[in-house]
């Protein structure tokens, strides 16, 4: 083989060996890197470089590998995969609402109602998994359940970190991760962080816009749904109802799955729900709590505004 041909051989074979960095930051893995951690990707584990593949890109075969059941019955497969999914959507959710946030904040409306619009096909790819669950029969799910113990869907911390940035913060909701560091750490930022609704509120102030008061913001709203001078805030106002109104509407339907599977039963949760209040110590099952929660609106005033909507 000449020199040419080797080189040129070489610089396929480099190319072929393209990888992510285990950062994931998109930088280029050089052909042989030094020896990582064995906590780094597959393809560079060995030291080595290896052809970056679909399985090695999205690490299927750990992926796989997290459903560790502990009951051995046929549904708990299902009932670990919805509810791991179910987290990967609150990522990819919480990821795409802080873009939100911080498209509001940079007076860029535009984008921020294409994200809310992502945010709304998520919510119901979220919705969609709940006729799933139902397919599990009340019996299947007790062979699950008395292996559960306190272990409970209350218990996310990704769907609280949510309701936070969605503008649903109560710091009673810490005492859920009280033995949770970095929950804690995470729900206190959350807790100080503006919402949806402080930078939706703040963009209309610097719109020239009257927000002093509830009234004058309804006010507002109106006005914005009336006239035709600024059409893409009122794209955005009805992107943020979308939001609020399927985020109801899973909380709805949640209720009844929860309800045909168990019935009134006290929810495996329960000793959680009782920590953050008196007026729920006293709730003797998991639907009655959930249902307190139906009345939740991100954006109260929005709704409110509809009442004053004339022709």
């Amino acid at each position: 083989m000449s020199d040419d041909t080797r080189q040129a051989t070489e610089g396929e074979t480099t190319a072929s060996l393209r990888t992510i960095s285990p950062n994931g930051d998109g930088q280029t893995v050089p052909a042989e890197p030094a020896a990582v951690a064995s906590g780094g990707p597959p393809h560079v584990r060995s030291g080595r470089a290896e052809r970056l593949t679909y399985a090695r890109y999205l690490r299927i075969d750990e992926l796989i590998d997290l459903q560790t059941g502990l009951t051995g019955a046929h549904d708990e497969l299902q009932f670990i995969i919805v509810h791991q999914v179910s987290e990967l959507w609150f990522k990819l959710l919480l990821h795409e609402l802080k873009a939100v946030r911080g498209a509001l904040q940079a007076h860029d409306m535009r984008t921020a109602s294409r994200l809310l619009r992502r945010s709304c096909e998520i919510l119901n790819n979220f919705i969609a998994t709940i006729p799933l669950l139902e397919t599990m029969r009340p019996a299947d799910f007790m062979q699950i359940r008395t292996e559960l113990g306190g272990a409970s869907g209350f218990q996310s911390r990704q769907f609280r970190e949510i309701e936070f940035l969605s503008g649903s913060k109560d710091e009673r909701y810490m005492r859920t991760h009280a033995d949770d560091a970095k929950g804690q750490t995470v729900l206190q930022a959350g807790l100080k962080e503006p919402t949806l609704w402080d930078a939706f509120v703040d963009l209309l102030v610097r719109k020239g816009y009257k927000t002093g008061s509830d009234a004058e913001i309804i006010a507002t709203l109106v006005t914005i749904h009336r006239e035709e001078k600024h059409p893409a805030l009122d794209m955005l106002v009805e992107a943020l109802l979308e939001y609020d109104l399927l985020f109801t509407q899973w909380r709805a339907r949640h209720i009844l799955m929860v309800e045909r599977i168990i019935g009134s039963r006290a929810g495996t949760g329960q000793e959680d729900v009782k920590q953050i209040g008196s007026g729920y110590a006293s709730m003797a099952s998991g639907t009655e709590y959930l249902k307190t929660t139906l009345s939740k609106r991100f954006f109260p005033l929005i709704w409110q505004a509809r009442t004053h909507i004339e022709k």
